[in-house]
């Protein structure tokens, strides 16, 4: 009997939790309904969601340059003879001069530079007097004591080297863009002919990878 006042101090409190946690709740969820498709979504195709296709290198079988520009010359090589080492490589490549240049498959652009270049060489040197064991000293009566066998000493060497590049670029002719590029270097010493023999070899390696597998 002891026990009944506790509890029934206890009871008001519990049951006006109780109700609170039965009251109705304030806020409310609202969604804004998806709008409509728009009419064209039915027949629209999203073609960035699909990857682009091969390019169809097959369809390209004439040329003209761009913007019916011969290639710039240099001191190395002048226009006239770029230009006929690039033609002479497209035609290898099965790709002819366009006879009617607004009816061209593709534009091509090339160009010359000079760029300097650093080369290592790495050589071997010989020296009876440096390294193994037994070889390099002398002994007290004047004759080389030991195997006499000679050490190797490498030596690098830096030195600059001027090359001529030879870049080749080809173009879409109907949407402008670029197709496909490369390019070559060569040396740049010799006379007249022997430039001439350098360019032609650089355009036959830049064009080398076309048309790209």
């Amino acid at each position: 009997m002891k026990r009944c006042p506790a509890l029934l101090t206890l009871c008001p409190p519990l049951c006006i939790a109780l109700a609170a946690c039965q009251s109705p709740n304030p806020y409310t969820a609202v969604s804004a309904a998806v709008p409509p498709a728009p009419p064209q979504a039915a027949h629209a195709i999203d073609m960035s969601a699909y990857p682009a296709a091969p390019r169809d290198y097959g369809r390209y079988r004439n040329w003209t340059w761009l913007n019916s520009q011969l290639p710039p010359g240099t001191q190395w090589a002048d226009s006239a003879q770029v230009a006929e080492a690039v033609s002479n490589g497209l035609d290898q490549r099965g790709l002819r001069p366009s006879r009617a240049p607004q009816a061209a498959d593709l534009q091509v652009a090339a160009e010359t530079r000079m760029e300097t270049r650093l080369r290592q060489v790495r050589e071997d040197y010989y020296d009876p007097y440096y390294g193994g064991a037994g070889a390099g000293y002398y002994g007290g009566n004047g004759y080389r004591g030991g195997y006499g066998g000679y050490a190797s000493v490498p030596v690098v060497r830096t030195y600059q080297e001027q090359v001529v590049v030879v870049s080749i670029s080809l173009f879409d002719a109907r949407s402008g863009q670029p197709v496909w590029s490369a390019s070559a270097e060569t040396g740049s010493a010799g006379d007249q002919s022997d430039r001439a023999k350098a360019l032609r070899q650089a355009v036959q390696r830049a064009l080398s990878a076309y048309p790209p597998s």
